[in-house]
């Protein structure tokens, strides 16, 4: 059942935090990821390199975790698990939004087509716990 991002959430995901992602890996285990993200409407987006590790874990187990603190304030985190897909829908755009958000550069050239995961939130897990 997919639930919507809350304004907590979607405020750590607009600013400049770096969100932990952590996908199954072939033996089962958990495996994390520091990542850049960003939020497009109701779903965290990020990239990850075409037929590298976390693309690969996606493709065989689409069940991830996204754990997001605040950097000004790292006693206020959310966990987001969900669902991941794939896409490459309007990868270019929200890889040069990324880019910016993370680096400050604009227009930078992006050689092949990014990968983007797109992650359907099932559960919001807060810290401390949201009333």
């Amino acid at each position: 059942m997919t639930v919507q991002l809350d304004g907590f959430t979607r405020n750590l995901l607009d600013r400049k935090n770096f969100p932990i992602v952590a996908t199954v890996g072939p033996d089962g285990s958990a495996r994390g990821s520091v990542i850049w993200a960003h939020r497009h409407d109701n779903h965290a987006v990020f990239m990850v390199a075409r037929g590298g590790r976390k693309h690969r874990d996606i493709l065989r187990d689409n069940r991830i975790s996204l754990s997001l603190f605040d950097v000004e304030d790292p006693y206020r985190s959310v966990e987001i698990r969900g669902i991941a897909e794939v896409t490459e829908e309007n990868s270019y755009e929200l890889a040069h939004e990324l880019i910016e958000k993370y680096t400050g550069e604009k227009n930078t050239t992006i050689d092949e087509p990014p990968v983007f995961v797109r992650l359907i939130p099932t559960a919001l897990l807060h810290y401390p716990k949201q009333s």
